[in-house]
């Protein structure tokens, strides 16, 4: 099976997406909104134990709607969940929704990372400002946005170092592209013991983030489990992401590549799905490839979902700008 990139290596290389980020620089906090130009089949799978979500249900297979307008990542632990409104609010004005009677309702799914304690200033007064970021987001939404520290990601960190926003995309032999989206803050650490080389390293294309592979030999605290927060771990983390396809799935199909989008999770972060970890993915199918999947090919779709997430997620590390007062370094700067 051969790895190449779409032309923006970002998940919008997947035909019917658009991102836009917003992010407040005095709170050290974001939003990534994703539109879907046309009502896009969605599904979820949670697999940390500390998610914040809004609308998830919904996108059961067994549930009535069968499509959304938007997904939305963003930080502000339960106060972000406010962002989705603004996106919301966004949509509803370009008359874009499921129609119910006379009615236009915009189906805009949502999940939330905690990065409360970052160093931002989080007294905003009685109300948050992600209802205003969600529609600032999804305002702003293109084929081209920049990653690291920005969006949903410009106040993540992980274990020992600054988090971000991740993302990158894949085409298969079949023609069919996928993407990967995420905004990385989790728990666990994202390179090998204490040093520059990312978990990712064995899926990466390119130099996307480096270029160092895995060091040899592995170095002796390879083994050891380095968290963000050695003491008082609760509701401090959570890495959250989209993966999506131009592929044809059914809801059903599409929460299968959901949960094989969390490999990607667990061979780029150590550990990953902790008890403090809201760790969640969004899956998207728009369609537009016109390609009804085999179930062969359904094998290598889920394989290729892994490996994209975790180079998305090693990217969104590597791409991350230092800014004064941080509490961990950039991966640049370390």
């Amino acid at each position: 099976m051969m790895f190449r990139t779409g032309p923006r290596n970002l998940i919008t290389d997947v035909a019917g997406l658009r991102v836009g980020n917003a992010a407040d620089a005095r709170i050290r906090s974001g939003v990534t909104a994703v539109l879907c130009e046309e009502p896009t089949v969605a599904a979820v799978q949670v697999l940390g134990g500390a998610p914040g979500t809004r609308e998830t249900d919904l996108l059961e297979p067994h549930n009535t709607v069968e499509a959304v307008n938007a997904v939305v990542l963003s930080g502000g632990s339960a106060f972000g969940l406010d962002a989705a409104a603004g996106t919301q609010a966004w949509l509803r004005e370009q008359g874009i929704g499921f129609a119910v009677q006379d009615q236009v309702v915009p189906i805009v799914p949502a999940a939330i990372l905690f990065d409360l304690a970052n160093g931002g200033d989080k007294d905003w007064g009685r109300y948050p400002p992600y209802r205003e970021l969600g529609y600032e987001a999804a305002s702003a939404a293109a084929t081209d946005f920049a990653i690291g520290s920005a969006g949903a990601g410009t106040g993540a960190l992980t274990a020992g170092l600054k988090g971000g926003l991740g993302s990158a995309s894949t085409v298969l032999n079949s023609g069919i592209t996928l993407g990967a989206l995420v905004a990385v803050n989790p728990l666990g650490s994202v390179t090998v013991g204490r040093s520059r080389h990312f978990w990712a390293a064995p899926f990466e294309i390119g130099d996307e983030f480096g270029g160092l592979g895995l060091p040899h030999p592995l170095p002796p605290e390879a083994r050891e489990v380095i968290l963000k927060f050695n003491e008082k771990p609760q509701g401090a983390s959570t890495t959250i992401a989209v993966i999506a396809t131009d592929a044809v799935l059914t809801k059903a199909s599409a929460k299968r590549l959901a949960i094989a989008a969390h490999d990607g999770f667990t061979r780029a972060i150590w550990p990953s799905h902790t008890p403090f970890d809201g760790d969640l993915v969004f899956a998207l199918a728009t369609g537009r490839s016109g390609i009804t999947i085999s179930p062969e090919q359904a094998i290598e779709l889920g394989a290729t979902a892994g490996a994209a997430m975790a180079r998305a997620i090693a990217r969104g590390v590597h791409a991350a700008t230092p800014v004064e007062g941080d509490p961990f370094p950039a991966w640049s700067a370390r």
